[in-house]
């Protein structure tokens, strides 16, 4: 391993769970970490550990060519880095022949942002921290803050190939890169959509578990076996690349599980909520889907048909 002194020092900004456990990462690999958080005690128990901490977000910035962002959102990234940037915590993007060579803190930075927004926010972000002379890359990582640095852990990035590739070794230590193109909005795009199928199933998740203990059946009895529904799932519907190629072929053959009896059972489900007493705005959303499918003559259809629906959608 690399003595501390061949290692390049980098900082993170936002001391979260996820931006604790992204600095600390770092620092067991032997970065110099420097970080910043609005409220300093946070950083105790890393500068403990050997990270310096900034008195400030233009100190923070300056003490790194690499920036790691660990914020709410997009608009924390302007409320922090504005007045450091001199655009005043606003987003507006400013005209680079306004703003002197060398005149900001953030001139020659890379700005590496892994906080959560929209594709669109973060093409904002990007041409706003070109404005100031700075690169960005967005990022989204897609595991808790405990599995960070852990067997596992992946992090979506998009942005300027060469920047990338530069600070690649670095990002490796917080999870497995994928880099997915030069669109700085793609990160984004794929942490929603992971994230669309990660929070809907946890929704089902408990929603399921309230239909069942409505009926005094005790919660134990029924979440293993839901587990098991969920992680079965590949093997009932095939592996992630035959889907893909039937949806973009829109093959829907129904010899199976047509969208007419899957719509049934989405019926059946609202039905035994509403006569539990439950909140039955999930099952009739997903029953919804189906109906548009039936009534637009496609029941006989394989479930996948539904894709076609919404990619319509009203």
């Amino acid at each position: 391993m690399s003595g501390e002194g061949d290692l390049s020092p980098v900082t993170v900004i936002g001391l979260g769970p996820m931006g604790r456990a992204m600095a600390a990462s770092l620092l067991r690999s032997g970065h110099p970490v420097t970080v910043w958080n609005r409220t300093a005690r946070r950083a105790d128990d890393l500068v403990a550990g050997g990270a310096t901490l900034a008195p400030t977000p233009a100190a923070a910035v300056a003490a790194s060519e690499l920036t790691i962002l660990s914020l709410t959102d997009y608009q924390s990234m302007y409320d922090v880095l504005g007045p450091v940037a001199g655009s005043s915590g606003t987003s507006a993007v400013p005209d680079r022949a306004g703003v002197p060579d060398g005149s900001g803190v953030l001139d020659g930075r890379v700005l590496v942002n892994l906080s959560s927004d929209t594709p669109d926010a973060s093409r904002h972000a990007a041409a706003w921290a070109a404005g100031h002379g700075a690169t960005f890359v967005t990022g989204g990582v897609m595991v808790p803050a405990p599995a960070v640095g852990g067997p596992g852990a992946y992090v979506f990035y998009s942005g300027p190939r060469a920047v990338f590739d530069a600070h690649e070794p670095m990002l490796r230590l917080i999870g497995e890169p994928r880099y997915l193109g030069e669109d700085p909005g793609l990160a984004q795009l794929f942490y929603q959509a992971h994230l669309d199928v990660f929070l809907t199933a946890l929704s089902s998740l408990l929603h399921a578990t309230a239909l069942v203990t409505a009926a005094g059946v005790p919660a134990a009895d029924f979440l293993p076996g839901a587990l098991d529904t969920l992680t079965a799932i590949p093997a009932m519907i095939g592996d992630g690349a035959d889907l893909a190629r039937r949806l973009e072929a829109g093959e829907h053959p129904g010899d199976l599980s047509t969208a007419r009896m899957m719509g049934t059972t989405a019926d059946h489900i609202v039905w035994t909520s509403e006569k539990a007493g439950i909140d039955t705005r999930l099952p009739k959303a997903v029953r919804a889907h189906y109906d548009k499918a039936i009534a637009a003559g496609r029941g006989t259809e394989n479930w996948t048909v539904l894709y076609e629906m919404l990619e319509a959608g009203d």
